[in-house]
């Protein structure tokens, strides 16, 4: 079995206000009170008392020493201190309204249009960001010699599990994705020591995709979490995780910002395994394009 690679609580590489959004889902409700306000304005709560920011909350003060200690934090000051440093480091769009992600009642489609594209494009900074090389190492080491890899996962994560088999296959690598639960768990059944199963689940909840991962790592295959949080459930069956940094929205739960951190993600995997065999991956490269270069339109050929 390949070594563990687990996120620890006090690992925060991508900054403290990622750090406290991936481990929201895991705070007592009163704690994630005291979280949403701290990750939705850092400067500002920096700048409260203990007293101030529980009242704010509407909790007590011994729940707002609960939430620094539960997101790695000695107490209150030190929890200060590292609020004010993300603050100072934060880059803000020009246009206030847009923080944040939430869209308002009446918002005109320009403003919706740069809420969204400032978002995403954080969602892929701070995913990036925050992003273990060491554990994306181990991944593609364990991808690069696999003999088969499954790729599992749901809905809006399904489509990022299917790019990613994808473009395994295309390089050569035996890969394979199921959409239903059925066929994955058969498939995972026949892994065994020397394959590797991914698993992809923004929230880490998804029971088909944990239980199918679950299958293949008793299996004996290396298991790989793809997850916005490091303390959901999909992580506790999975030999490597890897996070995203990807923030909700109004209307858009589940929607492109978790999707493009995933493909960031994935992206960074595929491009380390093709890099680890060059010449096999040219190779495979180009005998793929020339199979369906005959069916793309050419320059000169135009629609009547």
């Amino acid at each position: 079995m390949a070594k563990s690679s687990k996120i620890s609580a006090s690992h925060e590489p991508g900054g403290l206000i990622v750090h406290i959004s991936g481990l929201l889902p895991s705070l007592s409700p009163a704690e994630q009170r005291v979280a949403r306000l701290v990750v939705a304005d850092p400067a500002d709560a920096a700048r409260r008392t203990i007293t101030d920011l529980a009242t704010a909350a509407e909790t007590s003060e011994a729940t707002v020493i609960r939430f620094c200690r539960s997101v790695g934090m000695d107490g209150y000051p030190q929890l200060r201190i590292r609020l004010a440093a993300e603050a100072a480091r934060r880059i803000e769009p020009p246009d206030a309204r847009v923080v944040g992600g939430d869209i308002p009642p009446g918002a005109d489609l320009a403003q919706i249009i740069a809420t969204i594209a400032f978002n995403d494009a954080r969602a892929v900074e701070e995913t990036a960001e925050q992003l273990d090389p060491a554990v994306c190492e181990r991944v593609v080491e364990a991808i690069g010699a696999a003999g088969r890899i499954d790729v599992y996962g749901a809905g809006a994560s399904g489509f990022v599990a299917s790019d990613f088999q994808q473009k395994l296959h295309r390089i050569g690598r035996i890969a394979f994705y199921f959409p239903d639960v059925h066929t994955a768990l058969t498939s995972a059944a026949l892994l065994g020591r020397g394959d590797v199963a991914v698993g992809i689940s923004h929230t880490g909840t998804t029971s088909d995709v944990i239980e199918v991962l679950e299958q293949a790592r008793a299996r004996g295959a290396t298991t790989v979490a793809l997850t916005n949080f490091p303390r959901s459930p999909i992580t506790e069956v999975a030999d490597h995780v890897l996070t995203t940094a990807a923030r909700e929205t109004t209307y858009r739960s589940g929607a492109t910002a978790s999707r493009l951190a995933q493909l960031t993600v994935v992206d960074c995997l595929f491009v380390g395994v093709a890099a680890r065999s060059r010449a096999r991956t040219k190779k495979a490269l180009e005998a793929t394009a020339e199979a369906v270069q005959s069916h793309r339109v050419g320059p000169g050929r135009r629609r009547g």
